[in-house]
């Protein structure tokens, strides 16, 4: 019985490593947040995204840099996805290639169902784009995805006259 449990430690010690070693290998990291946290039905908010790039690697603009949401029943988006364009991402260029810049974090808007059940949820989002390195030579297609935690209220937000 000891082995047993043994087994199954080392197992999940070595899952866990494996999962740790994936997260720090990301060539863009996402920090994501909500912006009020906590809000009522009717209420206006956004999604604030802070993306940083690996050293050494760009993210092109070709193809569309996109920024989508897993739908949700609480929240209301202008559009189903967002592309660098929609969200005022700024393309620079050096040697000959153009890259795209993440100075400034992204604000995607949104409001809250008036159907909005009260409650905390997490929001699941990916950012698909396509990283390059210069000095290595290869470009490829990758996906980051973030999750956003926020509440909602049952009372909706009074208009102002």
């Amino acid at each position: 019985m000891n082995a047993r449990r043994l087994l199954l430690f080392a197992s999940a010690f070595i899952l866990l490593g494996a999962l740790v070693v994936e997260a720090q290998d990301e060539l863009l990291r996402v920090e994501a947040s909500m912006v009020p946290r906590r809000l009522s039905r009717g209420d206006e908010g956004s999604v604030v995204l802070k993306l940083a790039v690996e050293k050494g690697i760009t993210v092109s603009p070709h193809p569309e840099f996109i920024v989508e949401f897993k739908p949700s029943d609480e929240l209301i988006f202008p559009k189903n996805f967002f592309t660098a364009s929609d969200l005022g991402v700024i393309t620079l260029e050096k040697d000959g290639e153009q890259y795209l810049s993440f100075d400034k974090p992204l604000k995607i808007p949104l409001t809250v169902s008036p159907k909005a059940r009260s409650g905390s949820y997490i929001l699941a989002g990916r950012i698909k784009y396509c990283a390059r390195s210069a000095a290595e030579g290869w470009c490829v297609k990758n996906t980051a995805k973030f999750y956003v935690a926020y509440a909602t209220r049952a009372a909706a937000v009074a208009k102002k006259s």
